[in-house]
C-alpha cells in the first residue's frame, strides 16, 4: 500500500482506542498493533520515513487493514497480546518458547490424587502451575508425599464402594504414606485439609502448614501418642528446612512478579521471577525476536503480558527496571531504588545475563546441530567477510606445539561443509628442523601436506588457516610457492590472542564482528586444532618418545640410543663426539647417521631447505 493509497482511506479509520491488523495480498496476517487512537497510530506508518529496513518492508507488503474498536487502552493491550499469541504474525515480536510446561494436577475424583502432567484437560480437575522445571515438580511431589499422606492408587473410592468394603489397605498405608481412605479410615474432610496444605506449599506459603503440624503434634502429645508426635516433629523439621532453603527475601514482601530485559540486536532476553510469600516459586528466561526495532518498553510490556498469562500470575505488583506503558488493570508497576525489591531485580538481571552467556556457550562455533542449508549460510558469510573467491567448503588449519621448548610437533585439522572431517586430520613429527623454530616447522608441515595432495591428485582446500602471526604465515606461503600452488587456495594467519586475521602482504589485519557466525566458526576450528595437537603431544610424552633425541634419528633404534646414553651419559656429550669416537661405540654406519643428524647435513629429498633468513 502506497502513501497515496492510504490517504484515500485515512478518513475511514476510527479515532477510538483499539487494535489494527495488517494483511498482505494473500490475506496473511502480517502485524497486530494497539493504539490509543487508531487513525493517528496507523497514519504514522505512511507519513514517516523509516530508517529500519524491516519497517519499510512491512509497509510495502500491506494490502488491506482491519480494525477492532475497544472501550479502553487496557482492553486494547489485552486483545493485542491475545491475537499475537494466537496468530504469531511475522512482523510482531516473537516469543521463542514452544515448550510444554508441567503442571501438578489435583484430579477431580473422590479423594483426589496428585500427580505430574503436561496435558491440561477440561475435566474439572485443578491444575497448579505451570512449572518451568520438571525436576522441580518431581521434587515438590516427593516433598509433599513425604509430609502429607495421600493416596497414590487408582481405585474408584466412591462412598458406595467404601461402604461395601470393596478395597483393602495396601503397603502404602502400613508405611505411613496413606491414611487408608479406601477402608474408610480417613474422612473426606481430613483429606481435603491435606489438599489445602499442599496448595499452600506450592504457593510458597509454608507458615499455615507449619502451624497445622504444630497443632497436630501438640494434640498427639496431649493424648500421650508420643510416637505419632515424634513423626510429626520430624515433618516439621523437614518443612522448616525447606522453608529456610526457599525464602530469598524478608516476609515484608508477599506476592510480586519481577522482570528484567537484555537486548542484543534483534534478540531480546527477559527473565521472570514469580515471588509468593517471600519465596521464589518460579524462575524463567525467555528469548524474543524483534522485527521492527521495537523500543525496550514495548518488548518488555509484550513479554510481561505473555509470561504472566502463561504462568497464571495474579500478582498485583510488578517490579521492572524502567518506566513502561503496561495497561493491565489493578496492577502496580514498581521501579525499585533499593531494599529487598532492588535485590530481587538485581537477581533477575543476573539470571538474564547468565542465560545469554549460556546460550552463546552452547551455540558458539557449533555447526554440527545445524542442517545443510544453515551450515552453507555460515560458509557463504565467511566467504563474504574475508572476500574469498570461493565459498570455503573445505578448510584446513595448522598449529605447532612443543614440550617445554623441545621436540616440536604439528597438527592439522580439516573441516568440510562447516563440520570436522576427522578422517582427514593429520599429526606431524617434525623431521628437518633443529631446535625450536616455529617458522621452519610451519614451512615443513605445510609443504609435506600439500606435496602429498599434489602427488595423489587430491582436491585442495579453499581456505588454509595458519594459527600464528605473520611469520608463520610467511613461512607457509613459501612452501605453497615452491609447490607452484599460488592461487589454488587462500592462506590466512590467525593471531593467537587478538583473533585478528592476516592476509599475506597486508599491513592491516581483518577483525570479524565478535558475535558473527564467521568468527565463531574460525574459533571452533582453532580450538579443534589446539585440542588435536595437545592430545598428540600428550600421547607422545606418555609413550616416552621424548626421552631422548637419539631416537628421533632415522636408522637409530631404541637399543642403540640406550647404549649411547649408558656409555656417554647425555645427548649433549654425544653431540660433541667425533665420528671416529662414535664408530668405536656403535659402528661406522650408525656413527655417520648420528653425526649427519647433529651437523644438519642430512636432508630429506622431498622437502626444500629453508630460504636464507627464514
Amino acid at each position: 500500500m502506497t502513501a497515496q493509497e492510504f490517504q484515500n482511506i485515512a478518513h475511514t479509520i476510527p479515532v477510538n482506542p483499539g487494535i489494527y491488523k495488517y494483511y498482505d495480498a494473500q490475506n496473511t496476517l502480517l502485524y497486530v498493533g494497539k493504539a490509543k487512537s487508531l487513525r493517528k497510530r496507523v497514519s504514522s506508518y505512511f507519513v514517516k520515513t523509516f530508517t529500519s529496513y524491516k519497517t519499510h518492508e512491512l509497509v510495502q507488503r500491506i494490502h488491506h487493514i482491519e480494525f477492532t474498536i475497544v472501550d479502553s487502552e487496557q482492553d486494547a493491550f489485552l486483545l493485542e497480546n491475545s491475537l499475537i499469541k494466537q496468530f504469531q504474525p511475522r512482523f510482531n515480536i516473537n516469543l521463542k518458547d514452544d515448550k510444554t510446561y508441567p503442571y501438578i494436577v489435583i484430579k477431580k475424583e473422590p479423594f483426589p490424587r496428585i500427580f505430574l502432567t503436561r496435558t491440561v484437560i477440561a475435566d474439572g480437575s485443578e491444575y497448579l502451575g505451570p512449572f518451568t522445571s520438571v525436576g522441580r515438580v518431581r521434587e515438590l511431589i516427593a516433598f509433599i508425599r513425604n509430609n502429607i499422606p495421600l493416596r497414590t492408587c487408582k481405585l474408584n473410592l466412591t462412598d458406595n464402594n467404601i461402604q461395601k468394603k470393596k478395597f483393602k489397605v495396601c503397603l502404602e498405608y502400613h508405611l505411613g504414606n496413606c491414611k487408608g481412605p479406601c477402608e474408610g479410615l480417613q474422612t473426606a474432610e481430613d483429606y481435603r485439609d491435606g489438599l489445602q496444605q499442599i496448595r499452600n506449599i506450592l504457593k510458597g506459603n509454608l507458615n499455615p502448614v507449619i502451624h497445622h503440624f504444630k497443632e497436630e503434634m501438640k494434640a498427639a502429645a496431649a493424648n500421650l501418642a508420643f510416637e505419632k508426635a515424634e513423626i510429626i516433629r520430624k515433618k516439621l523439621d523437614h518443612l522448616e528446612q525447606y522453608q529456610a532453603r526457599s525464602i530469598i527475601t524478608t516476609n515484608r514482601l508477599t506476592n510480586v512478579d519481577v522482570f528484567s530485559l537484555l537486548r542484543d540486536g534483534d534478540q531480546a532476553y527477559v527473565n521472570y521471577l514469580m515471588v509468593e510469600n517471600g519465596t521464589i516459586v518460579q524462575t524463567h528466561t525467555s528469548q524474543l525476536e524483534t522485527h521492527l526495532d521495537e523500543p525496550d518498553e514495548e518488548v518488555l510490556s509484550f513479554a510481561i503480558a505473555q509470561l504472566r498469562g502463561t504462568f497464571n500470575s495474579l500478582s498485583q505488583e510488578i517490579i521492572v527496571p524502567f518506566e513502561l506503558d503496561y495497561s493491565e488493570p489493578n496492577v502496580l508497576l514498581t521501579i525499585p531504588k533499593g531494599g529487598d525489591k532492588r535485590k530481587l531485580l538485581e537477581l533477575s538481571e543476573k539470571n538474564v545475563n547468565y542465560f545469554q552467556e549460556e546460550l552463546k556457550r552452547k551455540k558458539i562455533l557449533r555447526l554440527e546441530g545445524k542442517d545443510d542449508a544453515e551450515r552453507k549460510e555460515v560458509l557463504y558469510q565467511l566467504q563474504e567477510d574475508l572476500q574469498l573467491p570461493l565459498a570455503p567448503i573445505h578448510i584446513e588449519c595448522f598449529d605447532n606445539s612443543n614440550f617445554q621448548g623441545s621436540y616440536p610437533v604439528s597438527a592439522m585439522v580439516c573441516f568440510k561443509d562447516g563440520i570436522p572431517s576427522k578422517k582427514d586430520y593429520r599429526h606431524y613429527n617434525v623431521k628437518t628442523v633443529q631446535g625450536i623454530n616455529d617458522f621452519a616447522t610451519m614451512k615443513e608441515v605445510v609443504y609435506r601436506r600439500y606435496k602429498r595432495l599434489q602427488d595423489e591428485n587430491q582436491s585442495f582446500p579453499q581456505l588454509v588457516i595458519i594459527d600464528g602471526g605473520k611469520g608463520q604465515l610467511g613461512a607457509a606461503l613459501e612452501s605453497i610457492e615452491e609447490l607452484g600452488l599460488q592461487g589454488t587456495m587462500t592462506l590466512v594467519g590467525l593471531a593467537k590472542n587478538e583473533e585478528e586475521i592476516f592476509f599475506p602482504g597486508d599491513q592491516e589485519s581483518v577483525k570479524l564482528p565478535y558475535n558473527s557466525e564467521s568468527l565463531k566458526l574460525i574459533r571452533r576450528i582453532r580450538d579443534e586444532v589446539h585440542r588435536f595437537g595437545i592430545t598428540f603431544h600428550r600421547q607422545k610424552r606418555s609413550k616416552g618418545t621424548f626421552k631422548n633425541e637419539l631416537e628421533q634419528i632415522k636408522g637409530i633404534g631404541k637399543n642403540t640410543a640406550d647404549q649411547l646414553l649408558k656409555e656417554f651419559k647425555s645427548v649433549k656429550r654425544i653431540k660433541e663426539l667425533s665420528e671416529e669416537e662414535l664408530s668405536k661405540a656403535v659402528g661406522a654406519s650408525k656413527a655417520k647417521l648420528i653425526r649427519d643428524h647433529f651437523t644438519g647435513t642430512s636432508q630429506p629429498t622431498d622437502i626444500p631447505p629453508l630460504a636464507p633468513g627464514t
